[in-house]
């Protein structure tokens, strides 16, 4: 199968020595992997995915800058993203390119090779590590330079300093507005989240209450952490078998945020809690660990 000009263009190959076969599958997209041998005659392997229409050019930008955010902070926990665009010769069509992610099983795996990061290791480091701060800001504020999208819903990501503030209309409000482009307007609905956004969230995760006042400095998070999104194998087909991450909707969040969604899917099947807290200690938690974590689900129940 040919590679499209613009995906040859953007990864500086040559056309002589690239192929492209299809490889995996996505609910939202076409997936294949790209092979290239380098001047040196080295193998090198991308992830493609291309997708049609105004709905993957949006899901593809979140979904670069995401893995490009996880990634700049732990290499080992997600793919690298080279390149994000339109292709040339199919109108319509969007494509994004990353690292070929080798998940062939545990049957490759040696003890080794084996790495000694455990993913609730590798995800403490980013959650421990302060998000960028952006063009127009003197610290890290809550946000995504990006709209990301969790699933196929379109999640806007402003830039704001308050985590309650950032929660409540970028997730709660953001949510039910697209139910009711969907599925109509409904009263009660509307007044049961309008409710949990303006009331209880504040409450439980407003600045005066965080950290005993002090508000939490945002970091990067994946943002769609269930465990359909990760896994284990090799990036860029070399080195350790790792325990790794994809397919994010990356955010600078609260550090707790997405724990609403690893606790459930991931407690009784990696521990990951009892290891989680041995790195981020409980005193660097906010307090309110399980009212936070109810919180934290309801936009995960409500896509």
């Amino acid at each position: 199968m040919k590679l499209d000009p613009a995906v040859l263009r953007s990864l500086s190959l040559g056309s002589a020595r690239t192929e492209v076969t299809s490889h995996g599958g996505s609910g939202f997209s076409t997936t294949a992997k790209i092979t290239t041998t380098t001047k040196d005659g080295t193998e090198k392997h991308y992830f493609m995915k291309s997708g049609k229409g105004e709905g993957a050019d949006v899901m593809f930008k979140g979904e670069h800058a995401s893995l490009n955010a996880i990634h700049s902070i732990v290499p080992n926990l997600c793919p690298q993203s080279f390149a994000e665009g339109r292709l040339d010769d199919s109108p319509g069509v969007a494509f994004l390119v990353t690292d070929f992610l080798d998940m062939s099983g545990r049957s490759m795996e040696t003890p080794n090779e084996k790495s000694t990061d455990t993913l609730p290791t590798k995800l403490a480091k980013l959650h421990t590590t302060p998000a960028p701060i952006p063009d127009g800001y003197s610290k890290p504020v809550f946000g995504f330079p990006e709209v990301t999208c969790c699933g196929n819903t379109e999640q806007p990501n402003d830039f704001t300093e308050s985590w309650a503030d950032f929660y409540a209309k970028n997730r709660l409000l953001a949510i039910l507005k697209k139910s009711e482009r969907t599925n109509g307007k409904d009263s009660s609905l509307r007044s049961l989240v309008e409710k949990t956004a303006f009331e209880t969230v504040p409450r439980l995760i407003g600045d005066e209450h965080l950290n005993g006042g002090k508000g939490v400095v945002p970091v990067t998070v994946h943002g769609d952490l269930w465990s359909g999104n990760k896994g284990r194998g090799r990036i860029g087909g070399q080195g350790a078998v790792e325990d790794v991450v994809f397919d994010p909707s990356a955010c600078y969040a609260h550090s707790e945020y997405e724990l609403g969604i690893v606790g459930p899917i991931f407690r009784s099947k990696l521990n990951f809690f009892p290891y989680h807290i041995q790195i981020i200690s409980l005193e660097d938690m906010s307090g309110e660990f399980l009212s936070f974590q109810i919180v934290s689900q309801c936009t995960r129940h409500t896509q």
